[in-house]
């Protein structure tokens, strides 16, 4: 394997990792052993633990972007919205760690900033303004449904994060192509 297929594979099992234990509760040691190398061998593909942590985060949000950009392809306004909501629940269904590596991520941002790490921060949000400005202009630069769109996907996260089952009560306010599939 290429040292470039062996940083595929450290980048894939990080968001495993990171998903499950956070940045804080994951070792690198485990990274290693998921990916099958040595932890001095990672750390000749990553320098640090925040490098590794932060191609993790990076790859969650291109993939989601990506997701996105493969529904909505051909779409515009109200039919793009109602693919990309649909394509969105799927991939959370199909790769819950790509999701669950989300809210870690969201999560070691603000211990980040907390503790001065503001360029921690700065890279996951340089990351997610790409993906705002991908919806926004396929929903037609229209900020109010962009924030919209956003921020229903903000509240699934938190839902679905919070183990609330599809078809629950507080599901009822979605589009019908945003709620959970039971």
């Amino acid at each position: 394997m290429s040292a470039e297929e062996r940083r595929e594979s450290a980048v894939r099992a990080a968001v495993t990792e990171f998903a499950r234990g956070g940045y804080r509760g994951t070792s690198t040691e485990a990274i290693a052993r998921r990916v099958g190398v040595s932890q001095p061998y990672l750390f000749r593909l990553f320098p640090n633990k925040q490098a590794l942590f932060l191609a993790a985060a990076e790859r969650c949000l291109e993939d989601t972007r990506g997701v996105f950009a493969r529904a909505c392809e051909g779409l515009e306004g109200e039919e793009a919205l109602h693919a990309m909501a649909a394509a969105y629940q799927r991939h959370v269904i199909d790769d819950p760690d790509m999701f669950q590596m989300q809210m870690q991520m969201y999560a070691a941002t603000a211990v980040a900033e907390v503790d001065g790490d503001a360029e921690f921060g700065e890279r996951l949000r340089a990351g997610w303004l790409r993906m705002w400005d991908d919806v926004h202009l396929v929903l037609g630069a229209d900020v109010d449904g962009t924030t919209t769109f956003l921020a229903y996907g903000m509240l699934a996260n938190t839902l679905a994060s919070l183990g609330f089952p599809a078809g629950h009560r507080v599901w009822s306010g979605f589009y019908l192509s945003a709620r959970p599939v039971g």
